[in-house]
Formats: C-alpha cells, sequence, structure tokens
C-alpha cells in the first residue's frame, strides 16, 4: 500500500513538473490573456483603405502566428473611431482600461493618433499606428510606448514632390483636409517645394467629407500653379482627382499630386482619370513573389489585394507578438525595448528598424498609375517607378523634435 501510494506521488510530482512550465508562462501574461485591439475608420471616408482590412490582416497575423503566445490564448477586438477625436479616445480609454487590451493598433486618423498616443503612455500600454501620417507623432508629441509604423507625412512628401518640382512642377496650389493629418502632409510638401527652389501660390482648407470641390479648383486654376498638391486621402482625394478631370485642369498643364494616394482610390478613380498620376507608398501588391503571396491570401478573405496601411498591420501584429514571446512578458516596457532591439524583416519590410524617436525606417516607392491598355486585371493598377532607401525617406533624426532623441 505505502508502495503505491509513494508511486501515486512520484507521479504526481511528474505531472506537477510537465505542468509547471505552461503555469509559469501563464503567470507572465497579464490576465491569462493578450488582447489586441484595431481601431480604424469602419464606415467613413478611409475604410476602403484601413478599416475591417485592418482586422483581416490582424487575424493572419495572429493565425500565422499559432493563436497564442508564452501559453496564452491571443484576443482580438475592434471599433469604428468615426473620424473623430473624442469618439477614438473614449474607445482606446475604455479598451486599456475595462477590456484590458495591450496594444491597440491601427489609429485611425492623425487627430486620433495624437489623442491616443499619450494615453497609452500614462496607461503603461503599447500603440502602433498603422493608418496616421502626421511627423508630430514621431516629433513633439513622440512617446516610449509609440510607434508609427507604416509611412509618414516627410517621407510621402518628398518621395512625390523632388520627382515633380525637378521636372519642372514648379509653382504649386495645395487643397488640404482640414484636420491634422491635412496640415502636416501640407506643411512637410510645402516646405520641400520651398527648399527645392519652388513657390508655393496659395491653399485652401476643405472640411473632411467635402464632395463640392470647384471653387477650390477655380482658386487652384486661377493662382497659376501647374501642380495641385491634394492633402487629403480616402474618397476626399478620389473626388478631387475626379473633379480636376471634370474641370480640365490636365487639358490646362495643371498636374494633380497626391501626397497620400493608395491602391483602393485608385481603383475608384479608374485608370481613364487616374492613368499618370504618381505618389509614393510603404508597399504594393504586385512587387515580387512575398507580397503577391500575401495579397492572394488576403484577396480570398476580404475580396481584394490589400493597401499598404491594411498589408503593414500584419508585420505590425507579427512583431509585436514575437517581441512578447523573446522578452517573456507582455508588459508593454520590456516588449517595447524587444520590438525596438529587434530589425523588422517580413513581405513588405527588409532591414526596418525602430528609430528612438518611434519612427519605423523602411525603404519607400515611387508607384505610377498605368494607361488603361497596360493593365491586364482589375488590380493591375500600378507600376514601381522608383525606390526611396529608408535611411533617405524620412526625416533625419538631427531635424528632430522629439524630446526622446539623444542630442551629442
Amino acid at each position: 500500500m505505502r508502495h503505491l501510494t509513494r508511486r501515486a506521488a512520484l507521479a504526481a510530482g511528474g505531472l506537477a513538473a510537465l505542468a509547471a512550465p505552461a503555469l509559469r508562462a501563464q503567470g507572465v501574461v497579464s490576465d491569462g490573456v493578450v488582447k489586441l485591439g484595431v481601431l480604424d475608420d469602419m464606415s467613413g471616408v478611409f475604410a476602403d483603405q484601413q478599416g475591417m482590412g485592418d482586422v483581416v490582416s490582424a487575424r493572419m497575423a495572429i493565425e500565422d502566428f499559432g493563436g497564442r503566445v508564452l501559453g496564452a490564448s491571443i484576443e482580438l477586438i475592434h471599433g469604428d473611431l468615426q473620424n473623430r477625436a473624442d469618439v477614438g479616445l473614449a474607445i482606446a480609454r475604455r479598451w486599456y482600461d475595462q477590456d484590458k487590451v495591450d496594444a491597440i493598433f491601427g489609429v485611425g486618423n492623425s487627430a486620433v493618433a495624437l489623442a491616443v498616443q499619450p494615453l497609452a503612455q500614462e496607461k503603461r500600454r503599447i500603440a502602433v499606428a498603422t493608418a496616421p501620417g502626421t511627423t508630430e507623432l514621431t516629433g513633439k508629441a513622440c512617446a516610449p510606448l509609440g510607434v508609427q509604423w507604416t509611412y509618414d507625412n516627410y517621407a510621402l512628401a518628398k518621395g512625390t514632390v523632388t520627382p515633380l518640382v525637378r521636372g519642372g512642377g514648379r509653382k504649386w496650389f495645395f487643397i488640404t483636409s482640414d484636420y491634422a493629418f491635412g496640415h502636416s502632409l501640407e506643411q512637410n510638401a510645402a516646405d520641400l517645394v520651398r527648399r527645392l527652389g519652388g513657390e508655393v501660390a496659395g491653399a485652401v482648407r476643405a472640411p473632411l467629407g467635402e464632395t463640392d470641390y470647384s471653387s477650390h479648383l477655380l482658386r487652384a486654376a486661377a493662382s497659376g500653379a501647374n501642380v495641385v498638391g491634394i492633402a487629403a486621402a480616402g474618397l476626399d482625394l478620389v473626388n478631387i482627382v475626379k473633379q480636376m478631370g471634370e474641370f480640365g485642369l490636365a487639358r490646362r498643364g495643371i498636374q494633380p499630386a497626391a501626397l497620400l494616394c493608395l491602391l483602393t482610390n485608385v481603383r475608384a478613380m479608374g485608370l481613364q482619370t487616374a492613368q499618370g498620376l504618381v505618389f509614393t507608398e510603404a508597399y504594393y501588391w504586385d512587387q515580387n513573389d512575398e507580397t503577391r503571396a500575401f495579397a492572394r491570401r488576403f484577396e480570398a478573405i476580404h475580396g481584394r489585394p490589400p493597401t499598404m496601411m491594411q498589408a503593414s498591420v500584419w508585420g505590425a501584429v507579427t512583431h509585436y507578438l514575437n517581441a512578447i514571446r523573446d522578452a517573456g512578458t507582455d508588459a508593454a516596457e520590456p516588449v517595447m525595448a524587444r520590438m525596438r532591439a529587434t530589425p523588422i524583416n517580413d513581405f513588405m519590410t527588409r532591414n526596418g528598424r525602430i528609430r528612438e524617436d518611434g519612427r519605423v525606417i523602411r525603404d519607400m516607392y515611387l508607384l505610377r498609375a498605368k494607361r488603361p491598355q497596360d493593365s491586364r486585371s482589375e488590380w493591375d493598377l500600378l507600376e514601381v517607378a522608383g525606390t526611396i532607401p529608408g535611411e533617405e525617406a524620412y526625416r533625419p533624426l538631427a531635424e528632430s523634435e522629439c524630446p526622446l532623441v539623444r542630442r551629442t
């Protein structure tokens, strides 16, 4: 009897020893689960380029990772910020305080991102901005637990403005969405136009979601500009380019410069209108075998290839989950330290890195909309006209206003 009792005790001890690593792994994850949130425009002018496509990409990343990290399950929730900073901030606060979300991705637009990033710092959680472009996120408003993952307005402006000014587009007029993103994009582009020896003839501000740009386009034509810089995105951008065509501005030698344009925008414009349009992006689905393979998987779920924002969510979520695994915890500070220390390599990024101001440094691409006769399929809309190395694409660290940047 004593022999059986001893055997049972040894068996129980062996089971406990086998269970110990799992228990220890579970113990280093707060609340026993890693919870991610995708906060985006799900129903407004930017829904096509981020929205549920970002959610699809995040789910793909979680599934590809295996659905668990450090023995804990990975959960995903999503919310619609309705392009309002107060709504986005309220959702983020509820997620951090009540739903115990560990990290928020997407963050919809620049005004929302500028509200959420300091909240994440206060709550000691992580915010990864894959959609917003304002350079303030890695400038004066930079934060130790914030990352600007996909692009920024400096890189967009530099990639697009430089070839246009050097090609003769020296006099610019800006039509700008009247919120943080548009203001930042216009400022970065206008500064670069002047630095390259060009001239800014004027600018107008338009409310987000405006539908009639006729008065703005008449002012642009009257200014004598030969380039209209469009510091707008989503449906606003599409409407401006279409109305430029209707007003015959191109026939008068006035070129549109799309400072943030995406695959879905070109599809909405149609190649007859968009052909020849040049702009800068971080990703195009038809670049190489890896980008095409991801796009096929994404399209099978979402019905279309991903935009650069949607594709980048996969890399951001994967990098975050890898950092949790390597840090042995989901606590924000050690996870962010691992994210910053680890190079970024995936289907859209080669040897990327998170700079000390929170800016991800990655190559950018100058894209050109194809002529209708050169398109082979519904989404064969663009061609890569050039590559801008990451170290050249973004504002030099020496010019940064980020208080985290070490000064020498």
